[in-house]
């Protein structure tokens, strides 16, 4: 059972460009041992089994790494802790804040977080609207999130100036897209695969527009 989820795992990983050692990859099942354990005692994640978990848990976030920019990320409304942590273990050379305002979900990543020896993850249990940060994020992240334009709206002093939001979408989300605010441009749309889903999954790469200089 193991080997083949190692096999399932690490040749999934392969597929959509992110090489993982022996050691992420037993880190990455042992978050999904966490996430199972504490399914059985609260409700987490509306998927329960395994193999779902490692396809549109595991492998959904980790699609993401391609369009990571800086060493600061925040993953907003992290939730379980998707994308933020399983991105967080195949970066170990970068900071990452994982910010969620429900308390038990807060408190499921942070105890994770430490059992799985994350050092380079804070928890933030805040609404991404109130936080300010004394640094900003080169990255902020996003999965499933309410719109568009409520993503810039909550998260959009998050990031340093010419940074990147990412927001990951399933169809994409062409109405969104026309509502929002000026003040924020989209950079491209990525599609995304997931191997072993045939679900639609879009990424949409978003930053602030750059005030039009005024002539003297």
């Amino acid at each position: 059972m193991r080997q083949s989820e190692r096999e399932l795992l690490t040749r999934g990983a392969g597929e959509i460009g992110v090489a993982l050692s022996p050691a992420q990859c037993g880190e990455l099942l042992q978050l999904v041992d966490e996430l199972e354990l504490a399914n059985s005692q609260f409700n987490l994640t509306a998927i329960r089994d395994r193999t779902g978990m490692l396809r549109k848990h595991l492998l959904d976030s980790l699609s993401l790494q391609p369009y990571l920019r800086g060493a600061r990320i925040a993953d907003v409304g992290t939730g379980a802790g998707f994308p933020g942590l399983p991105l967080a273990i195949v970066n170990p050379e970068r900071r990452f804040a994982l910010i969620e305002a429900t308390g038990k979900k807060a408190r499921f990543v942070a105890q994770t977080a430490q059992r799985l020896s994350c050092g380079n993850v804070e928890v933030v249990h805040a609404r991404a609207e109130t936080y300010r940060p004394l640094e900003l994020f080169d990255t902020v992240t996003a999965r499933a999130l309410a719109s568009l334009a409520d993503f810039v709206a909550y998260a959009g002093h998050l990031c340093v100036p010419g940074g990147r939001l990412l927001a990951m979408k399933g169809k994409r989300p062409e109405e969104e897209i026309s509502a929002l605010p000026k003040s924020f441009r989209v950079l491209a749309v990525h599609r995304l695969k997931i191997p072993g889903l045939d679900e639609e999954r879009h990424l949409v790469e978003l930053c602030a527009a750059r005030p039009k200089s005024s002539k003297t």
